[in-house]
């Protein structure tokens, strides 16, 4: 399979769980199907600038985040530090995180949620 750039869906909607501002998804793989039934998300997130993912918590799959571009607040279950491009975050499940653009330049990731 190959998804060109311009088959992908691009959705821009409200910052989710109680986040602030807005966020662009661009899905890369579509759903649990296409991710072989090991996860349900993979995508590329743009996060701007006064914008941010609200801290929530992770039940029965993880998320990891790719930074590739922009300076962001990452919460780490309670403990803050600054993600930058080339950073790796990792959220397994029972654990809670949440992300934060905090500068000028928009925070750009690849997103990962797989089932535990």
């Amino acid at each position: 399979m190959v998804r060109k750039s311009d088959e992908k869906t691009v959705m821009r909607k409200p910052a989710p769980f109680n986040g602030t501002g807005e966020i662009s998804v661009r899905s890369l793989l579509n759903g649990d199907e296409e991710m072989c039934h090991k996860g349900r998300v993979f995508c590329h997130t743009t996060i701007y600038p006064g914008s941010s993912i609200g801290y929530h918590l992770h039940t029965g799959d993880s998320e990891t985040y790719y930074i590739l571009k922009g300076t962001a607040c990452f919460n780490d279950n309670g403990t803050l530090r600054t993600v930058t491009a080339g950073d790796v975050t990792y959220t397994p499940s029972g654990q809670g995180h949440g992300i934060e653009c905090i500068g000028e330049e928009r925070v750009e990731m690849i997103a990962l949620i797989l089932y535990e």
